[in-house]
This record gives structure tokens, sequence and C-alpha cells, in this order.
């Protein structure tokens, strides 16, 4: 899942919790009406007693087995249909003293037959969300909401693909890197003027891999290098962890929309580089959005960061009008 342990332990704990708060309410419940009603108490001694005797007899007899259970079923169903009509009779559900369960499933342990619940894994995705910094926008920006209307059918003369044309092939390839998450290896430099969809894509990228149970850490350019500035310079308060600089090289996916707006200077230069080096030996995939243009690159960084990209990036250029300003008057 690409999730450090410190944070996998965070999300156990929320089950643990959930586990312990039901295990409370449902002591409570018992208290309450073995207070009102004494005999209910009774019946479940009996029953616990029962459970018991019949344990012992099946060690005693294993060949038994089959039958002492049946007789036990049948005694455990006439005394729970006994506790069943106090209850109701008293205006309590028939169920109010059976354990109470968030998640049935898995009784609130996390796992099923040795894998994990869903209500696990839902957990896991709720952090990996919040983690990506992309929950307020991903149900808008998917790729069952992106709209190739917006780029032109008409190409610039006859040798050339139309906006719409390359804007599908883009969506394509990074829709099937999305589907591929795992199965295959590969990263994705988009770039091209402002407004055009990469954006958009990154997004549609970052929801789907989410969604299919990686961890994904979405930040801008500028959010990716103040972080690590902050971590490495004015981190008195602990601000950010070690863990939070840990997980840019770790995570399933990391993405970093806007590369080229950060302030360039040596610093970031040897940050980038780490980061697209280190994941690289690891093959730990990247996706990029950038306004700049290849040559672009080679102007804003250093030959080692510019080789890695043009060597291991898939590039994936847009054309287009701004949609943006398409949307603002529409």
């Amino acid at each position: 899942m690409g999730l450090n342990r410190s944070q996998f332990n965070k999300i156990r704990n929320i089950i643990d919790q959930r586990k312990l708060r039901n295990q409370q309410n449902h002591y409570q419940r018992k208290e309450t009406v073995y207070g009102l009603f004494p005999e209910l108490k009774t019946m479940d001694q009996r029953i616990a007693a029962l459970s018991s005797g019949a344990t012992r007899k099946i060690i005693e007899n294993p060949t038994d087995k089959d039958r002492i259970m049946s007789v036990l079923k049948s005694e455990i169903q006439e005394i729970s249909a006994k506790k069943s009509a106090l209850l109701e009779a008293n205006g309590y559900p028939e169920d109010y003293l059976k354990p109470i369960y968030d998640c049935a499933l898995c009784e609130d342990t996390g796992y099923v037959d040795g894998e994990r619940c869903r209500c696990l894994i839902n957990e896991i995705l709720k952090f990996s969300y919040g983690q990506s910094n992309l929950a307020h926008i991903m149900q808008e920006e998917n790729f069952d909401t992106f709209d190739l209307t917006y780029y032109s059918d008409q190409s610039p003369d006859s040798n050339q693909e139309s906006p719409r044309e390359i804007a599908s092939l883009n969506y394509k390839t990074c829709y099937d890197f999305a589907v591929n998450f795992g199965k295959e290896y590969n990263n994705l430099i988009l770039y091209g003027q402002a407004g055009l969809g990469k954006t958009f894509l990154c997004n549609s990228i970052a929801k789907e891999v989410l969604d299919r149970g990686f961890s994904v850490i979405y930040l801008t350019a500028f959010q990716l290098f103040r972080l690590i500035e902050t971590y490495r310079f004015h981190n008195g308060d602990d601000q950010v962890s070690y863990e939070d600089i840990q997980a840019l090289h770790d995570c399933d996916l990391l993405i970093i929309d806007d590369l080229g707006t950060e302030v360039n200077n040596a610093f970031t230069t040897s940050e980038l580089f780490s980061i697209i080096n280190n994941r690289l030996l690891t093959e730990k995939p990247i996706v990029i959005s950038t306004n700049l243009d290849p040559k672009g690159w080679t102007q804003h960084y250093s030959d080692r960061i510019v080789s890695r990209i043009i060597g291991h990036y898939l590039s994936l250029g847009f054309v287009g009008s701004d949609i943006r300003v398409q949307k603002k008057f529409r």
C-alpha cells in the first residue's frame, strides 16, 4: 500500500477504537437490562454454562460431536427466544443484547479470513485521500468528467493532429497509466501552456490510483520545496516530520504539479534530483506537470535531471486554447 508503519498504525487504531467503543456500549446495555430484569442475566449465564459443558463433552467423546452440537444449538435457541420475548415485551429490540459492530463482516477486527476487510480498506483510502491533498476536488476532476470538446478538432495543417486528437491520446495514456498502476512501471511528464488540462488529468490519475488502493501524494512544486525547506532549515517546532519527508520517496505515486513555478536554485535542484533519482532506483512512479516545454527543462534544470526525465518518462505535450477561459465564457 505504500503506507509506512506509523501511518498504518494510526489507521489500525481507528478500527481498534471502534471495536472498543462498541464493546463498552454492549457492556453498558447488559448492565442496564440485567439490573432491570435479573432473569436475563440468569439466561445468559445458562447459555455460557451449556457452551462450556458441551466443550467438555466433545473433548471426552469427540466422535459424538455432531449430536452434542445439535443439542446445544437447540437449547441455546430456546433460551434466546425467551430472552427476545422478554426484551420485546418491555420495549427493547429483540437483538438488544447481541454484540454491537460497525462492520458485521469482520466484527470490527479489520480482517476476514486473513485478508483486509472492506472497512479497513475504506479507512486506508480515506487516509490516502487526505494525504494526497486532493480530497476536495477529485470528485469533480476525474476520468469520467474529462471533456474533449474543449479541444479544437481543427488541425493547423494536414500533416498535424488536431488539439482534440492529441488530447484524446494523452487522455488514453494517462488512463492506461492509472488502471495498470502496480502492474507496469512508468513515469509521466505532462507539458504545455497553462489551462490545457494537465492538472485535470493529474487529478484524474490520482483518484483512479487511490481508488485502486495505492497511496498518492500530490503537491505543487511550490508546496513540495517549501515542505522540504521547512524540514531542513525551519523545523524548530517539528512542523514537518521525518515520516512526511520519507513519504515523498516511499509513497506509491508522487505527483508534482506546476514544476517550474518554484524558485530555481541549487537547493531546489538538488532536492528534485534526489527525489527523481531515488524513486527511479526503487521504481516508484512520478507524474509531473509543467508549463515548460522540453527546451525549458534544459534551461531550468541540470543535465542530470533532464537526462533522467527524457530517458525514463513518457512525455505528453498539450496544445489548444485555455480551457479556464473557455469555461468562463461558455
